[in-house]
């Protein structure tokens, strides 16, 4: 069975369960920033955001405490937040959502759960980073070609997919530029011997040297060549 610090939602907080519970909230928030900073890319800007996050989600848990209809509006307004931002990787939206979770455990006064629950959710991400768990195969990448409409996509490339890649499978086909140009996404698991430089070289022969880009197989990241 849970218990609140704070007491039941009858119960008069007293200054210093506030203090203690700003602490122990900065101090988990803190946590998770420098969990996240573990062999992962970052900005400055995101992980000062963390690290606070859970307190700003404490104290307003803390205000409307007891009151529903004011809690489904603070979660209403932390949705209209999310999807006014800029979307992040998946990584960092799991972030987010333990550093919220945690704030909502320490709002409510469960200190030693929130406590807990940290300690537990970051050991599992340091030990799912440092393991590389759930990481795509080295030659793994995805391909997007650009090429004129007259080309023949289903056959054009089968010969240098055949000499630079184990296996290769097409996701996706669009029409851009008005209609112009297509669009091809390819999956694709290239040779260890394969060269990549040479690889491109030979597919923009193909295309009329319109637009390439190949990238890791994470959809994470997009780099253009």
């Amino acid at each position: 069975m849970l218990i609140s610090y704070l007491g039941t939602k009858h119960h008069l907080v007293t200054f210093q369960q506030i203090v203690v519970t700003m602490i122990v909230t900065l101090l988990l928030g803190l946590l998770i920033a420098i969990v996240h900073m573990y062999k992962n890319d970052y900005s400055k800007n995101f992980i000062f955001t963390v690290a606070l996050l859970p307190t700003m989600v404490q104290s307003v848990i803390m205000i409307v405490h007891g009151n529903l209809g004011a809690g489904i509006t603070v979660a209403g307004a932390f949705s209209l937040v999310r999807f006014r931002s800029a979307p992040g990787n998946a990584r960092e939206m799991a972030t987010i959502f333990f550093a919220m979770t945690v704030g909502l455990a320490t709002g409510r006064g469960y200190l030693l759960y929130a406590a807990f629950f940290t300690f537990v959710v970051s050991l599992s991400m340091l030990l799912y980073t440092f393991v590389s768990f759930g990481s795509a195969k080295q030659n793994m990448r995805l391909l997007k070609i650009t090429f004129p409409e007259s080309l023949d996509y289903q056959r054009a490339f089968n010969n240098v997919f055949e000499k630079y890649t184990q296996t290769s499978q097409l996701d996706a086909v669009k029409t851009v530029n008005l209609g112009t140009l297509f669009e091809a996404r390819y999956r694709i698991e290239l040779k260890n011997e394969a060269n990549e430089k040479n690889f491109l070289d030979e597919l923009r022969q193909l295309n009329d040297n319109l637009e390439i880009i190949l990238t890791s197989d994470n959809f994470d990241r997009h780099v253009s060549l």
